[in-house]
């Protein structure tokens, strides 16, 4: 899905051109006259267009694929590097890395590992702000389970928060997970936490800035 506009922001940014299209059809034909008024409808059109734009932006970001690496399946800021008992599907302590999306961040959200994906849910919830650190459990997300090749349990989260209240997930039950992949879409950005085994290296630090599909944020060894 390596387009230039990521297909769940494909239909909101074509009716943003249409509205401004319209907007601007429209004023030539009735403000033709007012030169100032004609300028500020063109202005607003285009603003919200490119504000769309900025949001669904999606560049390509090939990868070569590696199992002893774990790419950052998100871009953000890393908010949190805890252990803690994963109570939802792989029932053991992990380690889990958070990494918050504000709204300047891209919004595309990829597999940060390879393998097959064994669980798949959905459960609405609060929209608490992304840095809460009860945001994991209690807000709306989707929990994606991979196992890779190696037989490592690896967890994905991808979490609404108080502004994002849309999250688009690919992943299904059974489905393969392609390192680098697209895995979903949260619009407006939030927050994906990842739960990896115990024995995993952490490579990025509180608080760093990371890209997806170029940092690596943990390795096997």
């Amino acid at each position: 899905m390596n387009r230039i506009i990521h297909p769940a922001g494909q239909k909101l940014v074509f009716t943003a051109l249409s509205v401004y299209l319209v907007l601007a059809v429209a004023g030539i034909l009735i403000f033709n006259h007012n030169i100032w008024f004609l300028a500020a409808i063109c202005f607003f059109g285009l603003a919200v267009l490119i504000i769309f734009l900025f949001f669904f932006r999606n560049p390509p970001r090939e990868i070569i694929p590696d199992m002893n690496k774990v790419f950052a399946p998100a871009d953000g800021t890393i908010v949190a590097i805890e252990e803690v008992f994963e109570n939802e599907a792989i029932q053991r302590k992990c380690l889990k890395i958070s990494i918050f999306m504000s709204i300047y961040n891209m919004h595309v959200n990829r597999y940060p590992v390879s393998g097959v994906v064994k669980y798949v849910r959905y459960s609405p919830g609060k929209y608490l702000v992304a840095h809460h650190p009860k945001s994991s459990e209690l807000n709306e997300h989707y929990s994606i389970l991979v196992e890779t090749p190696e037989g490592y349990m690896v967890l994905i989260k991808q979490i609404a928060g108080s502004v994002a209240r849309r999250i688009v997930c690919y992943a299904k039950t059974d489905g393969e997970a392609r390192q680098g992949s697209d895995l979903g879409f949260i619009k407006f950005g939030s927050r994906v936490d990842i739960f990896l085994p115990l024995d995993f290296r952490v490579r990025v630090k509180l608080y760093e800035k990371v890209k997806g599909n170029i940092t690596i944020i943990a390795t096997t060894n």
